[in-house]
């Protein structure tokens, strides 16, 4: 006989980011070839519920007891054997040397996965049997990449490579500490912008020397285009010795080999001005995405790095690394905020752009019940919820701690935002692509080149100077650099406007999307429904029926559960209500539990005459049809056979929405459908009220799903929700987008796209920038390989190394600085929030 057990993924294996770590397909694998075990798979999380490892097996075969011991001893081995880091670095200033770190770190013994990108970031898995953070961190300082913060992951047992380098939030390194930040590069950080200039002024020196200065000894010049090739070389040489050591050969290799044939040939003067032209680039190159970095960079410096805590009566200031649950944080008028929580004490307005990009300071009050907050601190109302890194107004107030510093929102995103920087979107795994079968063709006619003399009438110097010609100019510098360059810039400015952007993939997706679709409750509406109307079923009290309905929903978090207890208790007057008990939810339909001895169920009018449920009397079936037919939302009430009423609720719809979706219509959004739960004429009600031309009702969970993979056969469509309930059908969708996130862990970690605030208003901001990003990507990728294509025939039919390289590298820097035109995103629908934004971030 077959069964199923069902055990939590972050119990079996705590280290792990997701469903989607290798681990986890190991740890199936390990099962699944065990006796008596018939399948092992995932269940994706959902809302508040973790992923799962659901096992199938065959008890005949093995006891349940077995398959927990066995499941969890195989999690415990895969957790001890294989670890994860992911570090901040430096030593990475463009695309091409994180794919030559990646590679090296991936080469040494057992690491299993490797992943780098231009925004510092570097992503690790290894197997502790083969390798250690130490020989991991080793090798990356042999490469000249240091790790320069806290690491994002916790250090695993086996020790940190880089004691005493680590830097918490907020802490700055002081003049003359003895920390230099530009590891290896012993004039600071723009050693190599210094090193591409004092090759310029030599060869201009000896360019003069030997064009002006007849008398000169003729060794001169030729000594200052050598110290040029030097200096001009010096980065150059270590990134194509690095690359060597792989096997690979880019186009900092192809540089050194033309220069090298140029002087060879005597012409040390174009040599030079290829190696200046290359390494210049090269720096402007690392100063421009250094930029985009450093607007990721100050996010984090957000949060302040102390805190004034009050503890046991008295105040002093910490570490915000030391708060702990519970803590009471005093904040001045204008502090910022050191970490997340709610307000016990005070009054007064916060500035939440740094967050969630909101353009007004937010009111915050006390909330009315610490304890009820303290135990349920992510449903305590947004007018009582602040976050590290905003800014506080004119008055005191004083927060307890309800997130430590490295799990705030702030912290989360900045977190993500790094992470993302990693993930390729479609036009750059096309590029890399492109990349492979491009280079080898490219050395192909460079070599056939080489032959040219065979059957033109010209020395072989000539051939090999075309060779090397054609070897710069069709180096793809700029088209390697092209997409990552728009999308960090793109990320960081999204962040930078409440908009977390998970990676190049959702931004270029956003970018393209012709239809929205979009969850009612919370998302359309307010998201707080208010009872309406209270109708009783013949010889039923209004008390009575009101008194069942709280004393079962006061068991439930649905926002029409809460509103029903929320209006039912203040009706009440303070009547004592009893309390239920056995609570069982019926998805999508409503709920059931046992009051007083006798089964209560609390639902739509579909879910009686179901699963065994008897059917509503003729009364009631025309009292919900009365309350849907003006708009109302239905929840019937019966208590054992007998129907108590039914009870109308009404949500309001969002004061932004209907401004947001005419926005997101003048982006170029074609379509918009509202998928609702509710009856028909309920939808329809509220999609009249917010503008909306198509509202779809009476769908449960699973055809909210069917509703989203309809749409998307049709084209790109988003799924917009609050990221919890909504997590399947956003996970269908091309991009999925929750709102609220700054007070939602479970929305920042399902949702493609998600905007901090709880504001509609922001969305037409994010798809707007990203039809942007992805109309800067296209041109990029236009220009990088326009030139190419103009320098390739150019070159064969005689064309200089020196103009070869000037339109090369120009290219890539055009394209670097035209991505950079992102970071200054205006939005055009909230230029008031734009405005906000741009001051603070600056």
């Amino acid at each position: 006989m077959t069964s199923k057990l069902r055990l939590d993924l972050p119990l079996l294996l705590p280290q792990i980011a997701d469903e989607a770590d290798a681990c986890v397909a190991r740890l199936t694998s390990d099962l699944e070839v065990r006796d008596g075990i018939e399948k092992v798979h995932i269940v994706a999380a959902d809302g508040d519920e973790p992923a799962k490892l659901c096992v199938h097996f065959d008890q005949e075969i093995v006891p349940l007891k077995r398959i927990r011991e066995i499941a969890q001893a195989a999690g415990a081995r895969i957790t001890a054997r294989f670890g994860h880091v992911t570090w901040n670095v430096s030593g990475i200033g463009h695309e091409r040397r994180a794919r030559t770190v990646a590679e090296k770190i991936g080469s040494l013994a057992g690491v299993v996965e490797a992943e780098a990108n231009s925004a510092g970031t570097v992503h690790v898995e290894f197997d502790r049997e083969a390798a250690s953070e130490d020989r991991i961190a080793e090798a990356l300082r042999a490469l000249g990449v240091e790790r320069n913060g806290e690491p994002a992951s916790a250090p695993d047992d086996d020790g940190d490579a880089h004691a005493g380098h680590d830097h918490g939030p907020g802490e700055e390194h002081k003049a003359g500490d003895g920390h230099d930040h530009a590891h290896g590069q012993f004039l600071g950080p723009n050693t190599e912008l210094i090193f591409a200039l004092l090759s310029g002024a030599l060869l201009g020196v000896g360019f003069a020397i030997e064009k002006l200065a007849a008398g000169a000894p003729g060794w001169l010049p030729t000594a200052c285009y050598i110290a040029a090739y030097f200096f001009g070389g010096f980065f150059t040489l270590r990134e194509a010795v690095d690359n060597l050591r792989l096997k690979k050969f880019e186009i900092d290799t192809l540089m050194l080999v033309a220069a090298a044939g140029a002087a060879a040939l005597g012409a040390f003067a174009e040599g030079a001005l290829l190696l200046f032209l290359f390494s210049l680039g090269h720096a402007l190159e690392h100063y421009a995405m250094g930029r985009a970095k450093r607007a990721i960079e100050a996010l984090a410096e957000l949060a302040p790095p102390v805190a004034t805590v009050r503890r046991d009566g008295q105040t002093s200031e910490i570490p915000v690394e030391e708060l702990v649950l519970g803590d009471i944080v005093v904040v001045r008028p204008n502090e910022r905020l050191p970490a997340d929580g709610f307000l016990v004490k005070g009054v007064s307005s916060v500035n939440q752009a740094p967050v969630t990009g909101e353009s007004i300071p937010v009111d915050k009050r006390p909330v009315a019940d610490a304890a009820a907050a303290r135990a349920r601190p992510d449903s305590v109302d947004t007018a009582s919820r602040v976050f590290a890194g905003t800014i506080n107004g004119a008055g005191a107030i004083e927060v307890e701690v309800t997130r430590r510093s490295t799990e705030s929102a702030l912290a989360k995103v900045v977190k993500m935002v790094s992470e993302a920087e990693a993930q390729k979107s479609p036009t750059q795994r096309f590029t890399d692509k492109f990349e492979r079968i491009f280079v080898p063709a490219v050395l192909a006619l460079a070599f056939i080149l080489l032959f040219a003399w065979v059957v033109v009438d010209e020395p072989f110097r000539d051939s090999f100077y075309r060779a090397m010609a054609v070897l710069v100019a069709a180096s793809p510098c700029a088209l390697a650099i092209a997409t990552p360059s728009a999308v960090l810039s793109g990320v960081a400015r999204a962040a930078r406007g409440g908009v977390l952007v998970k990676g190049g993939g959702p931004l270029e997706n956003l970018g393209s999307l012709t239809a929205i679709a979009f969850d009612k409750t919370g998302t359309l509406t307010q998201g707080q429904p208010r009872v309406t109307d209270i109708v009783t079923a013949d010889g039923v009290d209004e008390g009575k029926l009101l008194t069942v309905a709280v004393a079962v929903e006061s068991l439930s978090d649905h926002p029409l559960a809460e509103a029903i207890v929320r209006d039912g208790k203040e009706k009440l007057n303070g009547k004592e209500v009893a309390t239920a008990s056995d609570v069982s939810s019926l998805t999508g339909k409503g709920v059931t539990a046992t009051l007083e001895g006798q089964t209560v169920w609390i639902g739509k009018a579909e879910m009686f005459g179901t699963d065994g449920i008897p059917a509503l009397g003729e009364a009631m079936t025309r009292a919900v049809a009365r309350l849907r037919e003006g708009g109302r939302t239905t929840m019937v009430v019966r208590q054992g056979e007998r129907d108590l009423g039914v009870i109308g609720l009404m949500d309001t719809p969002r004061a932004a929405a209907r401004d947001a979706l005419v926005s997101l219509h003048e982006t170029g959004i074609k379509r918009m459908i509202m998928l609702s739960g509710d009856n028909q004429k309920v939808a329809d009600a509220i999609a009249k009220d917010v503008g909306l031309d198509e509202a779809w009702g009476d769908l449960m969970p699973e055809d909210k799903v069917k509703a989203v993979k309809k749409l998307r056969s049709e084209g790109q469509v988003a799924m917009v929700g609050d990221g919890v309930n909504d997590a399947p059908a956003m996970a269908s969708a091309t991009v999925g987008i929750a709102m609220g996130a700054a007070g939602s862990d479970v929305a920042l970690e399902t949702a493609d796209v998600a905007l901090m605030a709880d504001d509609l208003s922001h969305l037409p901001f994010a798809v707007g920038l990203s039809r942007r990003a992805r109309s800067i990507i296209r041109q990029n990728v236009f220009v990088s390989l326009g030139v190419v294509a103009i320098l390739i025939p150019s070159t064969i039919l005689g064309l200089g190394i020196g103009p070869a390289v000037a339109m090369h590298e120009g290219s890539t820097l055009l394209v670097v600085f035209n991505a950079l035109r992102l970071l200054a995103y205006r939005d055009p629908y909230r230029p008031a929030a734009a405005k906000v934004n741009g001051a603070i971030a600056a």
